[in-house]
């Protein structure tokens, strides 16, 4: 379906943008059969959604001339779960509706709400804004919605997720009941349904994503490492792909901040997105991006919701993601809007099970690959330096004059040679990784414990056996201090520990010493291996292997019993609230 049949201001701006034809999306939305009707719509991220919205609602907020009404109170309003989504969504809509003279409201956490209450107050004709503050003008009574026409919900699936349903509810709540609601989301769990049953009225159920989940621009590789060579497959797979802009992401903030110090100290221009940054930090960083100053953003999952940037080719999933659905909103960073993006999670040997499984699950086929080595890297680095180098070049007569003043000085091989040197200074160096046939070195003891002996002690699990206090018992019976002190192995009626093979005797002599006939905790030694020993003493007193019970704390604590349920004390027969 071509923009022609839009009205003409909205054309205009579509074409000096360069969009020759929509996509799928927003071919949906302006069928016949979606005009003025509610819509659920199920698209990937970089489908171009945003400006499929906008697109819908022009029949609700254009006049019979093309352009906007008189209007003070908001014609329609956008809510998206992050600041950034919010203020990608303002940018997308300012240049497709300012031919048609809107404006265009901004509300957002983190900027001045005295700023955006003075807008508000002199008019817009499209609110953009993030539940809790949108939230936050309505009850101050500085947003409108009594003339509201449309509402979108855009990621409506994060906005739950994040926690904002009172939020969400309370803001459409206030909304006229007469007013179009469109509602995006990735997914439509069962939250989503009944948000939909709730308010909206005979909803057209539009879907662009296919059975590939909506990843066919993006290629899934998988990296099984050691855990010890996470770090550094992450530095040999951005040298070996050398991505305009790649993501990675980490599961918490320390984690974000030790791998963007780590990269920084290695040559990578790297920004950092957390929950610790403030919004100007956060915007600074996206800049960086934009501009190509940092070619590399190391984030957690909620601060990189929501965030577009055309020039990602490359996801990186430093830490395995939680589920399903976060592994689609990571990976969705990239292969936007039909161009091509790797997504590569790196797996510690131990969690391929885990991950294979939830890759089928989502039913996304990852190719397994080995970690770029760092003579996989330097063969890459030769490709892509003879392509820069062989690459048509206009030069001046300024350069031609350098060039004869460095052929009278040198060879040509040798000035081609300090340029391949020169090239390959800037590039940080790749890493040696451990083969993966490489066989992994068995855990030995503890320093100070290969020739260890082993004592019992007569309680268990089943008498609230804890390290937190059997440790100082055995400091304090047999004199040593908490570094003598091994491993430590509760079972469910009997404890196994260790101490060193030189302290055994010593310590043995020091319980005996210190043994009075009150004392309820026993220690002995173990004649044997441990394994055979706890075996041996379950066998002779019956015991059973422990099993934890229903409402038993993990950490060996008392069971909890759960309250019974019936009236509180106080007044007869009153029931709790």
């Amino acid at each position: 379906m071509p923009f022609s049949h839009l009205p003409p201001l909205l054309g205009d701006a579509l074409s000096e943008r360069g969009y020759a034809a929509p996509t799928p999306v927003q071919a949906a939305v302006l069928e016949q059969e979606a005009h003025g009707r509610d819509l659920i719509v199920s698209a990937q991220t970089g489908s171009g959604k945003t400006v499929a919205f906008g697109l819908a609602m022009a029949g609700d907020l254009l006049d019979e001339d093309g352009g906007m009404p008189f209007a003070t109170p908001p014609l329609a309003l956008v809510i998206a779960p992050t600041r950034e989504l919010a203020l990608q969504v303002s940018r997308e809509l300012i240049w497709l509706y300012g031919k048609a003279g809107a404006r265009i409201a901004t509300c957002v956490g983190g900027m001045d709400a005295s700023k955006e209450r003075r807008t508000l107050s002199r008019g817009a004709h499209i609110v953009v804004g993030t539940p809790g503050r949108l939230r936050d003008h309505l009850e101050r009574g500085a947003l409108d919605l009594s003339a509201l026409r449309a509402i979108v919900l855009d990621e409506a699936d994060e906005m739950l997720d994040m926690g904002f349903r009172e939020d969400l509810e309370e803001i459409l709540d206030a909304t006229p009941s007469e007013r179009r609601t469109l509602l995006f989301s990735a997914t439509m769990p069962k939250p989503i349904a009944a948000l939909a049953r709730r308010y909206q009225r005979d909803a057209l159920r539009i879907s662009t994503i296919g059975e590939d989940r909506g990843h066919g621009d993006i290629s899934y590789q998988a990296v099984a490492v050691a855990p010890a060579d996470i770090e550094n497959a992450v530095v040999n797979l951005l040298r070996f792909h050398e991505a305009e802009t790649a993501m990675l992401f980490c599961a918490t903030r320390d984690n974000v901040r030790h791998l963007h110090a780590s990269l920084q100290e290695r040559g990578f221009a790297a920004v950092a997105l957390s929950g610790e940054h403030s919004q100007n930090e956060r915007n600074q960083a996206l800049q960086a991006l934009r501009d190509r100053r940092a070619r590399v953003c190391v984030a957690t999952d909620v601060a990189a919701r929501g965030i577009d940037l055309p020039s990602l080719s490359l996801v990186i999933h430093v830490e395995i993601p939680r589920d399903a659905e976060t592994l689609q909103h990571r990976s969705g960073r990239t292969g936007r809007a039909g161009k091509k993006g790797t997504a590569v999670l790196i797996v510690p040997y131990p969690r391929r099970k885990r991950v294979e499984s939830m890759l089928r699950g989502a039913r996304i086929p990852a190719e397994w690959i080995t970690a770029p080595s760092a003579d996989d890297i330097r063969q890459a680095d030769s490709e892509r330096m003879l392509a820069a180098l062989l690459a048509p070049v206009e030069f001046t007569e300024a350069d031609y004059t350098l060039a004869d003043q460095l052929l009278t000085e040198r060879t040509p091989r040798d000035i081609a040679a300090a340029l391949v040197h020169a090239h390959r200074a800037r590039l940080p160096e790749p890493e040696e990784l451990l083969p993966s046939d490489a066989p992994r070195e068995p855990r030995g003891p503890r320093p100070g414990f290969e020739d260890s002996s082993w004592f019992r002690l007569n309680v268990g699990r089943n008498q609230n056996a804890d390290p937190r206090w059997i440790l100082p018992l055995l400091c304090r019976r047999g004199h040593v201090s908490r570094g003598d002190i091994g491993a430590i192995r509760i079972a469910a009626r009997e404890t196994l520990f260790e101490v060193p093979g030189t302290l055994a005797t010593r310590f043995l002599d020091a319980v005996r010493r210190t043994a009075n006939e009150d004392d309820e905790v026993e220690i002995q030694p173990v004649e044997g291996k441990p394994r055979e020993a706890a075996r041996q003493n379950r066998r002779r007193d019956g015991a059973k292997p422990y099993a934890p019970r229903k409402h038993e704390h993990a950490s060996g604590g008392a069971p909890h019993r759960p309250r019974k349920k019936g009236p509180k004390p106080g007044k007869p027969g009153a029931k709790s609230r």
